[in-house]
Formats: structure tokens, C-alpha cells, sequence
């Protein structure tokens, strides 16, 4: 069984607060993108883990992938799999990479043992492995709320518009980032009210709380998102907590990242978004 783990970008992502037990509060619209990993599932005589393109974690264990497989394991008494990840997202970008592999894997796993779970029950195991997996078991437009396990669909459309994401080589760690949160943002619209207003509205009206920390300390993500409106995006931001940088245009941007320090190493996605 063959599928195609997707990554989200978020338009918009505001830290509202922090919570007794430690976790911040957070509103922002998570957005998916065909922008994609290659992960296979096949029944197996022991249990196998595999990964090629961007390396991921040394141990097998700390995958998703195989933290999904194990959950399962345990509540089902699963046979063994083998695993085949071919890793495209670059972790640290903001993407949500390792969170839609994990997702995606209890999906399929579902399927392949014919488990019978509703979308409902998938969610509820997905946020056992993280805050964004449960988006990626709907992986629709969505406003998520809460730790960012809570979600309610939101009439957003990019349909026909171009998208363009840059991964520079930087890896920001999402604590690191949440430690740097100076003060907790409130919203006087509420985010799905303000996303449905006008695309050209949403360079003034939109937001990411990351920014001020991925800037100051990697001044290459400032740029390119300067660089970006530059070429015409109506809407430019930092993905996640960072490192990635998206672009969103009416048609095909001209782009040329050689004159940016490391620019030729840059990941670069780009292509319309259906929906």
C-alpha cells in the first residue's frame, strides 16, 4: 500500500496564551499543500523501517512512522509491516512533514487490517503522536485552535493561484521558538472571519507570532519573504514556527535565489494548490 504524506503551510498563526500544563494556546489556519513524502506499508514476517531522501532520525524508533505502527501494535495486536519512507519535507521547516507521515501511516494501517476506525477515532490516536497530526487525518482547510489539536473546517480557497515554498537549510527548534514568545497576541477578528475576507487583504491583516524570533535570529528568512513580495506574491509568510518561507501568486513567479548567502542549497516547492 502506497501513499503521499503532504505537508500544510499556515496562513496566519498567532500564540494567544499559555496553559497550566505547559502547552501555549495557539490560532492559525493550517492549509495543505502537494508538496509531498512517499510512504509504503506492506505486510511483512518482522517488523521493517526503512527511509531514503532527507535523512531523518537515526533510530528507527523515534519515527512517527514506526510510533504509529507501534501504537497500533499495542491497541490491535497488529502483524509485522514494513515500512519504505522517502523523506521529501525537510523536518524543522514548518511543514508538518513528520506529522502527516505519522498520520498517514495510522490511515493506511487502518485500511491494510481493516481496523474499521472513523475519521473521528483516527483523529483521537493522531494526537496521541503529536499537537498537527489530527489535522493531516482530515487534511482539509482548517482553523485549529487550542494546543492545535482542536479544529473546525474554514471555507478557504487558493484554487488557481500559485504557491511557492523556500526551505533554507535552517532548522528552528519549535521550543526554542515558543520560549521566545515576548507577549501573547489577541485577536479582535476572529482568524476564519479575517482568511475569508478579499487575498489582497490578507498581507495587512495576517500574521505569524514566530517571526520576530526566526528573523532576528536568521535575517535570510526576512529577506526572502521581502524577496518574495518582490516577485508579486499577495501573500508572504513563515511557515510554522520556521524555517520555511512561502509565497502565494497569481501565476508563475520568476525566481532566482543565487544572489541569497546559501541560495543554492535552498528546497524549493512550487505549484498550484487544488481547492
Amino acid at each position: 500500500m502506497l501513499s503521499f504524506p503532504n505537508a500544510k503551510i499556515n496562513i496566519g498563526l498567532y500564540v494567544t496564551g499559555k496553559r497550566d500544563d505547559g502547552y501555549h494556546t495557539i490560532e492559525s489556519i493550517f492549509f495543505p499543500v502537494p508538496f509531498t513524502d512517499v510512504l509504503e506499508i506492506i505486510p511483512s514476517d518482522s517488523f521493517f523501517f526503512e527511509s531514503a531522501g532527507i535523512p531523518v532520525t537515526e533510530n528507527p524508533e523515534d519515527n512517527l512512522c514506526v510510533k504509529a505502527y507501534r501504537l497500533f501494535e499495542e491497541k490491535f495486536d497488529l502483524p509485522p509491516v514494513s515500512m519504505f519512507l522517502l523523506k521529501n519535507i525537510p523536518a524543522g521547516a514548518g511543514l508538518g512533514g513528520g506529522s502527516s507521515d505519522a498520520a498517514f501511516a495510522l490511515k493506511m494501517l487502518n485500511n491494510l487490517f481493516k481496523l474499521d476506525l472513523s475519521v473521528g477515532q483516527l483523529g483521537e490516536y493522531a494526537a496521541m503522536l503529536g499537537s498537527d497530526c489530527p489535522f493531516f487525518v482530515m487534511n482539509y482547510p482548517c482553523y485549529v485552535f487550542g494546543r492545535g489539536e482542536l479544529m473546525e473546517a474554514v471555507n478557504v480557497s487558493l484554487k488557481g493561484k500559485y504557491t511557492v515554498i523556500v526551505c533554507p537549510v535552517i532548522h528552528i527548534n519549535t521550543a526554542e521558538a515558543y520560549r521566545n514568545i515576548r507577549e501573547y497576541s489577541k485577536l479582535n477578528i476572529p482568524l476564519p472571519y479575517l482568511v475569508q475576507r478579499d487575498l489582497e487583504f490578507w498581507k495587512e491583516s495576517l500574521q505569524n507570532d514566530f517571526e520576530n524570533y526566526a528573523f532576528g535570529q536568521y535575517p535570510v528568512l526576512a529577506r526572502i519573504k521581502g524577496y518574495l513580495y518582490q516577485k508579486g506574491a499577495f501573500f508572504a509568510s513563515m511557515s510554522g514556527s520556521g524555517s520555511s518561507i512561502f509565497g502565494i501568486f497569481d501565476q508563475k513567479p520568476e525566481l532566482d535565489f543565487g544572489g541569497f548567502k546559501g541560495g543554492k542549497s535552498f528546497l524549493i516547492w512550487e505549484g498550484f494548490v487544488p481547492g
